[in-house]
């Protein structure tokens, strides 16, 4: 054999390594591609179970959430009627309230009160008030709008049939008959303050206490 075949031999050789090389360069590429391609799919897949495990933790937050929204509203929404005093009727305790605190200011001062809006009074003692046959007593011949002797504001009073008297909160009424919204509630440490006048006639004869 001569020298340039030896050499013919040996580039052959070494192109036949080099093409093996690659053959199996490129067969540990098409394998990492494979790895790849699975790594990539496994992580889509817990990266949905993980959505949908978030998705699913957040609905029920929001579930929660409402069904505390909707049970603090339904608390805080008025009590509703209807409720009917005497000739006329209510359809909530606001609509109650917002009636006999109108009335109270536009009627004037130690005028007896027309016989329509009597009996309406009247069935607000018989059905808001917690003895209401105490406050009755012999009977009641008319009521009055005057000014509260202690606290100098307007309230409702009653002129019994034996000429006593006494005044009465319209306020804690309603709320007995349909409770009221608690900002529209009577304070509980103004009870101790509001004073009831009773007595017979003019002379303002008799203690002090709770209005009712």
């Amino acid at each position: 054999m001569t020298e340039s075949e030896a050499a013919g031999e040996n580039v052959e050789a070494i192109g036949e390594d080099m093409d093996v090389i690659e053959a199996n360069g490129g067969k540990r590429s098409r394998g990492e591609e494979d790895g790849n391609e699975e790594l990539v799919k496994r992580q889509k897949v817990d990266k949905s179970v993980e959505e949908e495990r978030l998705e699913k933790k957040v609905e029920e937050e929001i579930d929660g959430n409402g069904e505390e929204k909707g049970e603090e509203e339904e608390e805080e929404k008025e009590e509703v009627g209807p409720v009917t005093l005497g000739p006329k009727s209510f359809g909530s305790s606001v609509e109650m309230f917002d009636y006999f605190y109108k009335f109270l200011h536009f009627w004037p001062p130690h005028v007896k009160i027309n016989k329509y809006e009597h009996m309406v009074l009247l069935d607000l003692l018989k059905k808001g008030h917690p003895e209401p046959d105490k406050k009755i007593g012999s009977g009641i011949r008319a009521f009055q709008v005057q000014n509260h002797p202690t606290f100098k504001s307007r309230c409702f009073f009653l002129i019994r049939d034996d000429d006593s008297f006494d005044d009465f909160s319209f306020r804690k009424c309603v709320d007995n008959i349909l409770p009221l919204p608690e900002d529209m509630k009577a304070k509980p440490d103004a009870n101790k303050l509001l004073g009831g006048r009773k007595g017979r006639g003019g002379r303002g004869r008799g203690g002090r206490g709770k209005r009712w």
